[in-house]
């Protein structure tokens, strides 16, 4: 990220298209905005929102609208698609990642498209939109922006599908220990579910907003969205099947380990129960022997043998009625 050029504040990295190459310019860091605008092709800013100069940055290029910079500007962790004035902007989910390590936690990348530039913006790094710049740099095969809108949630879409697969290894030996002899308890299984859970309300959405976006008019939106609109549309519907599948799996899951809590809870409370059951009788006796009255039975110094004898009958009698009705 750029912190030292006046022109271009918060730049991560620019890049421009031309027509007919088959590999793209990047456009240095300390280049000016004039020559960032200047020029045949089209061209790939991406900005930091770290940088407190960039919000003053969107509003000196593109041309923008008001409402797509205030998208590109904002820290909305809501899934958005817009389209006004020609021009497509909004939000979508990544993951962020980390300079060693790429992690499950949920990021956002703001986004607006016009027919001569598209402009990407997000506080964290990204896992997607880093692989997009890796392919890009080896074959430009982008023609217009759009494309490369398209490439940018087919992308996320793939990261979304080893996502998956890691959760599934995941879930799959959690349902090995709850189903096996280890046990229910298992603490990883509700970070799962919350992952699982926010996937798929933002897969939903997203897809809700493509199909919303695509039904726009051809003149309301840049060259090829509407088309690009619905092959992501087909793209996510499948990803969005898997996520669903592997929400209702941990569901069915938490809702046996649930069962398997009530049981023993209730073992145990069965358990109880029945000590209760055998030791009333043998309180009763102690209760009877141990009142401070006068002309108690087997007061003379024999009783504790007696008292002994009737608590044993009383648990034996206790037991017997307990045997008759059907609880033991």
């Amino acid at each position: 990220m750029n912190l030292i050029s006046p022109e271009i504040p918060g730049i991560v990295w620019a890049y421009r298209f031309l027509p007919g190459e088959s590999r793209c310019q990047r456009i240095a860091t300390d280049a000016s905005i004039d020559s960032l605008l200047a020029g045949e092709g089209w061209v790939w800013v991406h900005l930091a929102l770290s940088d407190a100069r960039t919000p003053a940055l969107i509003e000196r290029i593109g041309n923008l609208p008001p409402l797509a910079v205030a998208t590109l500007t904002s820290h909305d962790t809501q899934a958005a698609i817009t389209v006004s004035d020609d021009i497509v902007h909004g939000t979508l989910v990544d993951f962020e990642r980390t300079f060693d390590a790429v992690t499950k936690t949920i990021g956002w990348l703001h986004f607006a498209v016009s027919d001569r530039i598209i402009i990407t913006t997000r506080l964290h790094p990204l896992r997607s939109i880093d692989r997009v710049k890796a392919a890009v740099e080896k074959s430009a095969k982008c023609a217009r922006p759009i494309d490369l809108f398209e490439m940018i949630v087919i992308e996320f879409q793939r990261t979304l599908i080893s996502l998956v697969l890691e959760l599934t290894e995941d879930l799959n030996v959690i349902e090995d220990h709850v189903y096996g002899e280890a046990g229910h308890r298992q603490p990883g299984l509700a970070p799962l579910r919350r992952t699982v859970v926010r996937l798929h309300r933002h897969l939903r959405t997203i897809l809700a907003l493509l199909r919303r976006a695509a039904a726009s008019d051809e003149d309301e939106v840049p060259p090829g969205f509407i088309d690009a609109a619905e092959r992501l549309s087909d793209r996510l519907e499948a990803v969005d099947r898997d996520v669903f599948a592997l929400q209702e799996r941990a569901r069915l899951l938490h809702e046996e380990i649930d069962s398997k809590i009530s049981s023993e809870t209730n073992r145990h409370l069965y358990i109880l129960s029945l000590m209760t059951a055998f030791l009333l009788p043998p309180t009763l006796v102690t209760g009877f022997f141990g009142m401070n009255t006068g002309a108690l039975p087997f007061a003379d110094g024999t009783g504790t043998l007696y008292a002994a004898l009737f608590i044993a009958l009383s648990m034996g009698f206790a037991w017997w009625i307990l045997r008759r009705i059907g609880i033991l």
